[in-house]
């Protein structure tokens, strides 16, 4: 029997897990399918690998060696296997620019202004609530750049994998109907919001515990929070069913007020990324990044009120 990666995979799983039925649930095998694996793997390679007793199975000196190179080569493969998929989905001799985005405000001023700036390039967009989905796209070649968004100083997704350049900084602020009792203020104490029920759009990350840790924190638990799109968070707002939690660059909308909180106690990052090692990043990453905080630009000068507070608040706003 020639040693196959699918092997090296079992042996790190049962040193990983300690136990080869632990492993062969991580491994979705059953447990004797594994051991018979195992079994073979240590006749093939001429003696055992892990001694075994009552606790679990820990690594002989043979399982030793065989780790230290599985540690080496399974990485290696699975890089290599990255490197032929960007590869076969690089850019070509024509210029194009297959942009991913988490229902963010700035999409689609980038892609007017990629459509202005390079009017042969094909552009496309794939949009997901997702920015792992978005990050996985990335690492495999499926996206040149994503527009995302993070939640305060949270790191984004494939932080070792990919390049992540902040765009800007914005506070969540709060959406009211403008005949709420609050409307008139300029700005709001999250407590004085506390027997409000709450709407927000979905995604990754921990913006729902740091919305929760804010309440904590101003002395209430929020009494219900609707978590979907964001058509339907403005007409729960406008009908006076909720408050909504929306970024400062949210455009105006009929019948609708946005207000910042005291404090700021929550913020909202938004980042352009690539894969460093992409033909994409190495023709393109400059201008997109200019067309990227342009049109973010673009998105906080739309909101008079949000600029006026940007000139007493300048933790915020755009990435120098």
């Amino acid at each position: 029997m020639e040693l196959e990666l699918r092997h090296l995979r079992t042996v790190r799983a049962i040193a990983d897990t300690g136990s080869p039925t632990k492993a062969a649930a991580t491994l979705g095998l059953a447990q004797p399918a594994l051991s018979a694996q195992l079994r073979r793997i240590e006749k093939a390679l001429g003696g055992p690998l892990f001694e075994r007793d009552h606790t679990g199975a820990r690594p002989a000196l043979l399982g030793e060696l065989v780790l230290q190179r599985a540690r080496v080569v399974l990485p290696a493969v699975s890089e290599l296997q990255e490197e032929a998929v960007r590869f076969a989905n690089a850019w070509g001799t024509m210029e194009r620019f297959r942009l991913g985005g988490t229902h963010g405000p700035l999409l689609g001023g980038l892609v007017d202004r990629l459509v202005t700036a390079h009017p042969a390039a094909p552009v496309s967009t794939y949009t997901s609530w997702s920015v792992v989905e978005i990050a996985s796209q990335l690492v495999d070649g499926r996206l040149d750049f994503a527009l995302i968004g993070a939640c305060g100083e949270s790191p984004p997704p494939a932080n070792d994998r990919l390049t992540w350049q902040m765009i800007g900084v914005d506070p969540v602020f709060v959406m009211l109907p403008d005949s709420h009792p609050l409307a008139g203020e300029q700005e709001l104490d999250l407590s004085s919001l506390a027997d409000e029920c709450w709407a927000d759009v979905p995604g990754d990350g921990c913006f729902a515990d740091c919305f929760v840790g804010a309440c904590a924190r101003a002395g209430f638990s929020p009494v219900l929070v609707y978590e979907t799109d964001t058509a339907s968070v403005v007409h729960l707002v406008q009908v006076g069913r909720a408050v909504g939690l929306c970024r400062a660059t949210f455009p105006p909308a009929p019948g609708l007020v946005t207000r910042p909180l005291i404090g700021s106690p929550l913020s909202w990052r938004h980042l352009l990324g690539w894969h460093p090692r992409s033909a994409a990043a190495a023709a393109a990453s400059g201008a997109v990044s200019g067309h990227s905080r342009a049109a973010y630009t673009e998105a906080v000068e739309r909101s008079e009120s949000y600029t006026r507070w940007l000139a007493a608040h300048p933790r915020f706003g755009a990435a120098m």
